[in-house]
């Protein structure tokens, strides 16, 4: 199987789009997509493995929903008894993990705390450089999804301030999930007991940082050097100059009230006092301004928050397995033969195929894939090549394993990955 550290799993295609393109489009020679019948079987097939996907992912909406009830601030109603002591907190590790489970097979790839440092040095021309306190957080999981590139604009001075196009590194999607603890950085109003939530879109590489509470801004370079420098020329002139007057001037300085010498201070001590009071003023006013930005700003870029990234997140999950079962079925049913194929003839003929067709670049998660048919029972598995059992005996266990469902909490065979 060919490995492309450069893509993503995740699959860029609608499921509705998806299974127009397999009846139609799919295939190495163009018109040799799937006749009248075919499609007529095919279209009963994805309607039955989307249906089946869809009562099994209600099911475990349902757990997720009560695991994320107890810590959910955004609750209403309220649960009847919040668990307290060990029970909560085994209720806690319980949700991060279910969540970071359900990160994995929505195709969302986790953030460490290295890559997010490294991801976060310096700013992009949209955002500032900030200070995260990691401190204050007892948990933060960061996943992201979509490499890409965003048009935005600006205006740039050596061209006399003319608006210009700019490509910036973004990801498409973005998701964070805490737990603060008390913290200086997040005020005494913070709220330390719930988890929150939050999916953001098109958010620049270099700004995941902004999607964290209690980040400070960094004073840039240039202005801690004026700020500094204003400061220590400060004190080296008044240095220098009491250095230079005589001790009985000095006396007088001190016990004479304002004198020559105090004069001969002021002017320029104020002088530069006032220049790093400006510094620290423009830097003050660049902080407000940027807060105000990034608000507008992520105004726009917010998708969803706390029990509705649960349900967003689901749904992305939901389809991403329909997509990966449909088009290892498919390309099984269709091309394979009776013979089959290794999962690297797969592999590499779905992802050649969406690519060619499609413009599309996925690694596609074939293993997955596979284990999930295999243990539907719609596709076999002998000596390490993998065949599609016919459409018509995969749609009759298809409407086994739906009349299992309505019978049983959890259907036999099921098609989501257990692991």
């Amino acid at each position: 199987m060919a490995d492309y550290p450069d893509r993503e799993h995740f699959i860029p295609v609608r499921v509705t789009d998806l299974v127009e393109f397999l009846c139609t489009r799919s295939g190495p020679l163009d018109g040799d997509g799937l006749g009248p019948g075919d499609r007529d079987r095919f279209r009963r097939f994805a309607r039955a493995v989307t249906l089946h996907l869809h009562a099994v992912y209600q099911a475990e909406l349902r757990q997720l929903k009560d695991a994320y009830a107890a810590f959910d601030p955004d609750a209403d109603p309220k649960p009847l008894a919040k668990p307290t002591g060990a029970e909560r907190e085994a209720g806690l590790g319980k949700l991060f993990d279910t969540f970071c489970h359900l990160m994995q097979r929505a195709n969302y790839t986790r953030l460490s705390r290295e890559e997010l440092e490294r991801t976060m040095a310096g700013a992009s021309d949209w955002g500032v450089d900030m200070d995260i306190p990691w401190d204050a957080f007892d948990r933060v999981e960061v996943f992201v999804r979509g490499k890409g590139t965003s048009r935005r604009f600006r205006r740039n001075w050596r061209k006399w301030f003319r608006r210009e196009a700019v490509a910036v590194p973004t990801f498409s999607r973005a998701a964070v999930m805490f737990k603060q603890r008390p913290h200086k950085r997040l005020g005494d109003d913070a709220d330390t007991d719930d988890v929150f939530l939050k999916l953001f879109k098109d958010i620049p590489r270099q700004d995941v940082e902004m999607l964290l509470p209690g980040g400070r801004v960094k004073m840039p370079l240039l202005d801690r050097f004026k700020l500094g420098g204003s400061l220590t020329s400060t004190v080296g002139y008044v240095l220098y100059k009491l250095s230079t007057f005589k001790l009985g001037v000095l006396t007088g300085a001190l016990f004479g009230g304002v004198t020559v010498a105090a004069m001969t201070l002021y002017a320029p001590i104020a002088l530069i006092l006032g220049y790093g009071y400006k510094t620290w003023y423009s830097f003050q006013v660049s902080k407000q301004t940027y807060s105000l930005q990034l608000t507008q700003s992520l105004y726009y870029q917010n998708l969803d928050n706390n029990g509705g990234v649960v349900f967003r997140l689901l749904d992305e999950a939901e389809e991403q397995e329909t997509r990966e079962a449909l088009l290892a079925y498919f390309y099984l049913w269709r091309y394979a033969g009776a013979d089959g194929w290794t999962p690297a003839d797969l592999d590499g003929y779905v992802e050649l195929d969406l690519e060619r067709q499609l413009g599309v670049e996925v690694d596609f998660e074939i293993e997955d894939a596979l284990a999930k048919l295999v243990r539907a029972g719609i596709v076999s598995e002998s000596a390490g090549r993998y065949a599609a059992v016919p459409i018509d005996a995969a749609q009759d266990r298809l409407d086994r394993l739906w009349e299992e469902y309505t019978r049983a909490a959890v259907p036999a065979g099921e098609l989501v990955s257990a692991g």
